[in-house]
């Protein structure tokens, strides 16, 4: 019986993965084919007048579903994908299926199949999408990575798009904190994109999922990334954007959030900064600032949260006592410095310290927890996103 059971669910996978391989068939079109006849194997029985009548074919796809050496071509490329897949271990897991994230059946266009590499489980998770631009400044990599920190330790799921800049910054965050984090790809999961993320690639597989939309193979095309953005806010409680331009796929994401009913959040930037033009305009049409993390856990009742185990307002260490323990030198620096950068000189220039006892104290404060060494010999206070 368990053997009968598991040859009839792969012969409905297949005929799932050959009706998501029908070229110009959108998941729109599938979804309300599906609706009408019940099955991707009775869609793709039916006679094309049938299926034409339920929904307008493109003729690229009328020529695949219709009987002859195009629907072989079709059968024969869904058997090679189903193989492969099976190969290099990716799930495929079509929209009927018992792992299917319910959030993302939800929307409006919900992908087809998911092409799946780690553990599926993770996919129906309490996640919070994080996103934001690929040429980040260091203050929106490092606010990325404490925010995706923090959420992650209070057992939230991040899910963003593995690009370079925020992305990274927000898997690299939370699996610092020995979490889950799941990336949607704009490409098939046999390519790695950026191929500079190949270690971050196999980390998350590691302990989360990778995603994908795409056939194995699809190559990283621009076009491709607006869509992929749906599912990552398709499968996230809201979406936290940091810093994104005016024009941005950050902002392409957020619409989407809100177009399916997601909350959306923002973090605020330098207002004299082209990359956060955008986070600032979410803002001004009414998404929610984030100041600490607080502002996003308050929107889901978090059960594993409570005020006195969030940071906000003054470094951590400062509202404990510590700053006590600091010499009165080191106090009177670290009182000048604040969360944006300064250099030594500028520093020193400030204090009144010579650079070397400056550099000394800088040293002192950093081994206690009280700044963050920056690059080009700069340091800022602790930020109070930090855990």
């Amino acid at each position: 019986m368990v053997e009968k059971a598991d040859v009839r669910g792969g012969k409905h996978r297949q005929a799932w993965l050959t009706l998501h391989l029908v070229p110009g068939l959108g998941p729109v079109t599938c979804k309300r084919l599906i609706a009408h006849f019940g099955s991707p194997e009775e869609v793709l029985s039916a006679d094309i007048a049938d299926l034409a009548a339920v929904s307008p074919l493109r003729q690229e796809s009328i020529a695949a579903l219709r009987s002859g050496e195009g629907r072989k071509s079709l059968d024969a490329r869904a058997q090679e994908e189903f193989t492969l897949a099976a190969e290099k271990e990716i799930s495929l897991i079509p929209y009927d299926d018992p792992l299917y994230p319910v959030p993302l059946q939800q929307i409006h266009d919900p992908p087809v199949m998911l092409y799946v590499r780690g553990i599926p489980e993770v996919l129906n998770c309490k996640g919070i999408g994080m996103v934001g631009a690929r040429s980040a400044t260091h203050y929106g990599k490092s606010v990325a990575w404490k925010i995706a920190n923090s959420l992650a330790g209070r057992d939230f799921t991040i899910i963003s798009g593995m690009a370079l800049g925020i992305d990274t910054a927000a898997h690299q965050g939370a699996l610092e904190a020995g979490a889950r984090t799941i990336a949607v790809l704009g490409c098939g999961l046999d390519v790695i994109y950026p191929p500079s993320n190949g270690k971050l690639y196999k980390d998350i597989v590691a302990s989360g999922a990778v995603v994908s939309e795409y056939p194995l193979g699809t190559k990283p095309e621009s076009f491709r990334f607006p869509a992929r953005n749906r599912i990552i806010s398709g499968l996230s409680l809201g979406v936290v954007v940091v810093e994104a331009a005016s024009r941005s796929g950050s902002l392409i994401t957020a619409g989407h959030a809100l177009e399916q009913g997601r909350e959306v959040f923002a973090v605020p930037g330098r207002i004299d900064s082209g990359k956060s033009a955008g986070t600032h305009s979410l803002l001004q049409q009414g998404a929610k600032l984030v100041h600490s993390i607080q502002d996003i856990i308050e929107e889901f009742h978090s059960p594993q949260w409570s005020p006195e185990s969030e940071h906000t307002g003054s470094p951590p260490e400062v509202k404990t006592g510590e700053r006590a323990k600091l010499s009165q030198e080191e106090s009177a620096l670290f009182s000048i410095l604040d969360v944006y950068p300064l250099t030594i000189d500028e520093i020193a220039r400030e204090s009144g310290y010579t650079p070397q006892k400056t550099s000394e104290l800088l040293l002192l404060l950093e081994l206690k927890g009280f700044v963050e060494p920056l690059p080009g010999k700069s340091y800022q206070k602790r930020s109070a996103l930090a855990r």
